[in-house]
C-alpha cells in the first residue's frame, strides 16, 4: 500500500520550501520522492527548482554560489541561467558559446500559503489556495510519508488546552483542520517525510513565539510517535532519483542549422525611442514556458511583415530571461527589415523568432577586456559590458556616435561603471582613436568590435599593427558592404558526403549544398558572421565575406559558403 500511494504521489504538488528558507544570495537544498533539489530565488525575485546537480560531474548545485542572477557551479565555474537552468558559460571552453542542450532540469513553481510548492510529475490542479497566515516551523519525520499522514488524522496538532478540530484530509499527503490551519505531509523519500504547516491566521506580534512554540512542540510530539511506530516496521527502500532529459522546449535545436526556422513566438510587450533613429523592443513569451536563454553577443533572427528575416543582437544583462531586448537602428539603405520594425510593428504584435545563436560569444578568462561599439554595434557589446560588470571583471567601454543624441539605452549604459562615449570624431579622427586605445597589447588583454564595416577594418589593421594577437581580437559585422559577384559557374565537391555539385550564377554555394540535403548552419547570409564557414579541402576561394582576416584568406583553407565562390573550376569541400 505504501508503494502505491508514492507511485501516484508524483503528480502532485507538495512545499518544498518555506518563503523563509530563501535568503538573499543563497541555494536551499529539499528532497522530494527521493530527487534532490536546488531551490533559490533570484534578484527579480523568480523563485526556482531545479534538479539538484551540475551537468558536467555531477556536482550539487545547493553549493553553488548564487549571484542573484545566475548559479555557478564552485567545481568547475558552470553557470546557469535564471528561471531556464541553461548554462552560459564553460570556462574550460572561455571561446565558445555552450550548446542549447546543456540545460538543468527545472520544476514547476506555486507560492501558497507561506511555501514554496513544487512536482516532480505531471499534476491536473494546481496547489491549494491558502491564506497568507503563519508559516510553522517545519518538522522533519524519519517515518513512512502514508504513515505520518494517518498519525496526523488520528492526532492533529492543536493550541495548548484546546480541543483539536475534526481533521480532514485532502489528497494523499494534505490534512485540514477547519477554523485553524493546513498540514501537508512532504513525501522526501519511501522512509523519511517532512510535516509543513500554515495557521489560518497570524498571531499578535506579542503571542506569535507562543503560539510557534506550542506547535512546534505537538509536532515534535506527533514525530517521536511516528518515528517509535516505524522502529518496529522494516524499513522501505529509498526511491532512487530520476535523471530525465530536459523538457523538449527547452532542449531543442535549430532544423539543420537553418536561418528559415523561426521556432519562438513572442509578444511585443514595450517599443520605445531608445536613442535617436532606434528602437528599443521588449519581446515576452507568449505562455508560462520560459523563453530560451542567449549568451552576451547572441542574436535572434526575426521574422518580419513582408516575409523578411533579420538579425538582431540581444542587449540583455545577465539574468534578464524573462524577455529579449533588441535595438533596430533604422537606416536610410534599408531593404525593409528596420522601417517595418519601426513603422509597421506595434505593442502587443505577434513575431517569429528563431533560438538565440551566438556567433559572438564572450570570453571570460582575461584580465582586461577592452569594448569598440560604432553606432547600433553598441547592442552586442552593452550585453558583454552588463556581464562583465555584474561579474566584477576589468573592463572598458568606448562608444564612438556622431552626436549625443544618437547614444542608444543610455539608462543601461548610465547604470555601468566604465563607460566612455566619444562624439563627434571624422573618419580621421576615429581612425587615430582607435590607434591610440590600442596602442598597448598585452596577453591579459582581449578587445570585441562591433560597427559599422569602415570603422571595423580600421580597428582590426589597428589592433595588427599594435601587436594584438589573432585570438585577442573578435568583432563582428552587421553587414557586408562589398559587392557580391555571383555570375561565375564552379562545381563543389563534397568529400564526406561523396557528391558533385553544380554552383550556377546567382546561387550560392550554400543554396546549392542546402538543395542537396546536406547540413550547413548559417544566420546572417550575407558573409559577416562567419557561422557557414566551411573547410577547403581543394582548390582556391574567391573570398568575398568580411569575416575572414588576410591570414585566413591567404591560407585559403576555409571559405565562407553563402557568399564565397572559387577561382578555380572545381571546389573540394569537407562536407
Amino acid at each position: 500500500m505504501r508503494g502505491d500511494l508514492l507511485l501516484r504521489a508524483a503528480d502532485a504538488w507538495y512545499p518544498v520550501a518555506s518563503e523563509s528558507d530563501l535568503v538573499h544570495r543563497h541555494v536551499f537544498q529539499g528532497q522530494l520522492l527521493g530527487q534532490e533539489l536546488a531551490i533559490w530565488r533570484a534578484d527579480d525575485d523568480h523563485v526556482n527548482v531545479w534538479e539538484n546537480r551540475c551537468l558536467h560531474r555531477g556536482v550539487r548545485l545547493s553549493i553553488a554560489v548564487n549571484d542573484g542572477r545566475e548559479l555557478k557551479c564552485q567545481y568547475h565555474g558552470w553557470r546557469y541561467a535564471n528561471r531556464t537552468a541553461a548554462c552560459t558559460y564553460i570556462p574550460a571552453h572561455p571561446a565558445d558559446a555552450p550548446a542549447r542542450t546543456i540545460c538543468n532540469r527545472t520544476y514547476p513553481v506555486r507560492a501558497r500559503g507561506g511555501m514554496i510548492w513544487t512536482t516532480v510529475g505531471q499534476p491536473v490542479d494546481e496547489p491549494p489556495e491558502l491564506d497568507p497566515g503563519l508559516v510553522l516551523r517545519p518538522m522533519p519525520v524519519c517515518a513512512p510519508p502514508g504513515d505520518v499522514v494517518t498519525l496526523l488524522l488520528e492526532q492533529p496538532p492543536a493550541p495548548l488546552n484546546a480541543e483539536p478540530p475534526t481533521a480532514r484530509q485532502r489528497g494523499d499527503f494534505g490534512v485540514e483542520l477547519p477554523g485553524l490551519g493546513f498540514f501537508v505531509v512532504q513525501p522526501v523519500d519511501a522512509g523519511r517525510a517532512i510535516v509543513r504547516g500554515v495557521l489560518d491566521s497570524p498571531a499578535p506580534a506579542d503571542e506569535r513565539l507562543r503560539v510557534l512554540r506550542q506547535f512546534d512542540d505537538a509536532l515534535a510530539q506527533l514525530r517521536d510517535i511516528a518515528e517509535e511506530r516505524a522502529a518496529h516496521e522494516p524499513a522501505p527502500q529509498p526511491l532512487p532519483p530520476r535523471y530525465e532529459p530536459v523538457p523538449a522546449h527547452l532542449a531543442s535545436l535549430p532544423e539543420n542549422g537553418d536561418r528559415r526556422d523561426l521556432p519562438t513566438r513572442v509578444r511585443v510587450v514595450r517599443a520605445w525611442e531608445a536613442g535617436a533613429g532606434v528602437r528599443g523592443l521588449e519581446l515576452g513569451p507568449m505562455d508560462e514556458h520560459p523563453l530560451p536563454s542567449g549568451q552576451a553577443g547572441a542574436h535572434l533572427d526575426v521574422a518580419l511583415p513582408g516575409g523578411l528575416v533579420r538579425q538582431y543582437s540581444l542587449v540583455n544583462g545577465p539574468g534578464e530571461t524573462d524577455h529579449y531586448v533588441i535595438g533596430v537602428k533604422r537606416t536610410q539603405d534599408s531593404a525593409g527589415g528596420s522601417v517595418a520594425l519601426h513603422e509597421r510593428v506595434r505593442e502587443g504584435d505577434v513575431l517569429a523568432v528563431s533560438l538565440p545563436r551566438n556567433c559572438f560569444p564572450l570570453r571570460q578568462d582575461r584580465e582586461r577586456t577592452l569594448l569598440v561599439a560604432g553606432g547600433i554595434g553598441i547592442t552586442p557589446l552593452l550585453a558583454m559590458a552588463q556581464t562583465l560588470e555584474h561579474q566584477r571583471l576589468q573592463y572598458e567601454l568606448h562608444y564612438f556616435v556622431a552626436d549625443e543624441a544618437d547614444v542608444a539605452f543610455a539608462e543601461r549604459l548610465a547604470a555601468l561603471g566604465s563607460v566612455r562615449v566619444v562624439t563627434g570624431l571624422d573618419p580621421a579622427a576615429t581612425e587615430a582613436e582607435l590607434e591610440r586605445l590600442l596602442a598597448t597589447a598585452d596577453d591579459d588583454s582581449q578587445v570585441y568590435f562591433c560597427g559599422p564595416p569602415p570603422m571595423l577594418d580600421v580597428a582590426r589593421d589597428a589592433a595588427k599593427r599594435n601587436g594584438w594577437s589573432r585570438d585577442a581580437v573578435h568583432f563582428e559585422y552587421f553587414r557586408n558592404d562589398q559587392a557580391i559577384d555571383d555570375s561565375s559557374r564552379f562545381e563543389v565537391v563534397l568529400a564526406r558526403s561523396v557528391m558533385n555539385l553544380a554552383v550556377e550564377p546567382g546561387r550560392s554555394i550554400l543554396e546549392t549544398v542546402r538543395d542537396a540535403g546536406v547540413v550547413v548552419p548559417s544566420s546572417c547570409g550575407q558573409g559577416a558572421c562567419g557561422t557557414c564557414r566551411v573547410a577547403v579541402i581543394d582548390g582556391r576561394p574567391d573570398h568575398q565575406d568580411v569575416y575572414l582576416d588576410d591570414e585566413e584568406r591567404a591560407a585559403g583553407d576555409s571559405v565562407i559558403t553563402c557568399v564565397s565562390r572559387s577561382l578555380t573550376p572545381r571546389l573540394t569541400l569537407d562536407l
